[in-house]
């Protein structure tokens, strides 16, 4: 059934609207509390009359460089395999990312970096921007191809708020020790957008099937991604952490985790196949999972062969879960995972905040020395011993599940609404929706692609 005209008008605007709407809103909160911070601010660098080599942009910048890549680049990219949604899963990536840095970095420094009524900026607070959008990006996985932009800005717009609160919630209250994200970036996006993708479950899905593989090309792009991600994995995890030996011994960790997992991946893979042939979705995610499940712990003494040992363990994981997990998930649990971030971020990020468990509890004054302060400052300061640490950081996983869940359901019912555009069925990972393809005349021209209602989620 083609759309009627007063349908394809709002389609033409929503999404303008939404944008202007959403950037003029940001802008006057710019406007209004966001500053420079000490660093940043020429009057008050000067003032210090500091060296210019102590500014942290020099020690942060080439990290954020890394974490930048892996958002824009390495998240696209990888969400690039199917056949026909390279557009939507490279553009929506780009379009997503844009927006949750502006609107994280107010959330985030409302929350974090509020003083004197001002919110102070600079390359740390970019940095953790680029944190948040990652865990935006990982929902929109679960989700791929089964919305439309207007319905990923709504929920960037509710889920970068949730991460913030969670985030808030976990390290600053609970003191909970999370440098690499596998609680709060990892567990969180992946498991909001799951309960989302649960929410919006399309019993139909079968009119597009076709679309949900990849051709010979699209798996090389999204191969592409997995190896930007890989490369700059050790920047996004120390990232935030402390200067010095913290930071050193973070990428250290996440370097050998990355190495095990991949080795894991491919033994995995090609053990579970019929024939002994390696299957491209294993490698390009699974690979991956090393980088996630130190992401707790890679700053504390983990130890480079507990290290390899995670690594290891959450490649196999992850590719079993690829193999014998992900079809259950649908069949039973009604979740249609589009690109398999239960299996590269869910599992292995309950199991990277169950290794921080592990490892904060083994955190001893002999093990540290001085450098216990930077890693557990409140076991250093005697306010905490480290099984309490450990309890925390347990609670602290239950906490950023309960916020994933309750927040993807919300997410789901505001995606819901009637006013919003979503491709119908039989138009699912289909780029013609809301691009245009070059060729699509020609490719058409026998069996035009329909507007049709949406037809399964309403």
């Amino acid at each position: 059934m083609a759309g009627s005209p007063r349908r394809a008008a709002g389609r033409r605007l929503l999404l303008p609207l939404l944008c202007l709407f959403f950037q003029g809103a940001t802008a006057i909160l710019f406007a209004v509390f966001v500053r420079y911070n000490h660093e940043t601010d020429a009057a008050l660098w000067h003032w210090g009359n500091h060296s210019h080599a102590a500014n942290e942009f020099y020690f942060r910048y080439p990290s954020f460089q890394d974490v930048h890549v892996m958002i824009f680049v390495g998240f696209g990219f990888l969400m690039a395999f199917l056949q026909r949604y390279g557009f939507s899963s490279v553009g929506f990536t780009f379009f997503l990312a844009a927006f949750a840095l502006q609107w994280s970095t107010l959330v985030q420094g409302f929350l974090h970096a509020f003083h004197g009524g001002h919110i102070h900026v600079g390359v740390e607070s970019m940095i953790n921007a680029d944190f948040c959008a990652g865990a935006v990006l990982i929902s929109f996985g679960a989700i791929l191809g089964k919305t439309g932009p207007a319905q990923l800005l709504l929920m960037a717009l509710l889920e970068v708020v949730l991460f913030g609160v969670n985030e808030f919630v976990l390290l600053s209250l609970l003191g909970v020790r999370d440098a690499g994200g596998s609680m709060t970036i990892h567990t969180f996006g992946a498991y909001f957008g799951l309960v989302l993708s649960r929410v919006l479950y399309r019993p139909r899905l079968e009119k597009s099937k076709h679309r949900q593989g990849s051709v010979y090309h699209s798996d090389l792009f999204a191969m592409i991604g997995t190896i930007f991600l890989w490369i700059f994995w050790p920047s996004f995890n120390s990232a935030p952490t402390a200067l010095g030996d913290g930071q050193h011994r973070t990428a250290l960790n996440t370097y050998y985790s990355l190495t095990a997992s991949t080795l894991s991946t491919f033994a995995l893979s090609a053990l579970v196949s019929r024939d002994g042939r390696l299957d491209m979705v294993h490698i390009q995610n699974a690979a991956l999972a090393g980088g996630v499940v130190v992401g707790t712990s890679s700053e504390m003494m983990l130890t480079p062969f507990g290290a390899l040992a995670a690594g290891f363990l959450a490649g196999t994981v992850s590719t079993l879960g690829y193999k014998f997990f992900t079809p259950i998930l649908e069949s039973k649990f009604k979740v249609q995972d589009t690109c398999g971030v239960h299996n590269l971020h869910g599992m292995p990020g309950i199991l990277g905040a169950l290794l921080g468990v592990l490892v904060a509890g083994l955190a001893t004054h002999e093990a540290y020395g001085d450098g216990l302060e930077n890693v557990f400052p409140l076991i250093a300061e005697g306010q905490r011993s480290a099984t309490s640490q450990a309890m925390h950081q347990l609670f602290g996983l239950f906490v950023t599940l309960m916020f994933a869940s309750v927040g993807g359901g919300l997410g789901g019912l505001l995606l819901k609404l009637p006013c919003l555009d979503y491709p119908s069925d039989s138009q699912c990972y289909e780029d013609q929706v809301y691009w245009e393809v070059p060729g699509e005349h020609e490719d058409t021209a026998q069996e035009p692609l329909r507007v049709e209602e949406p037809d399964t989620q309403a």
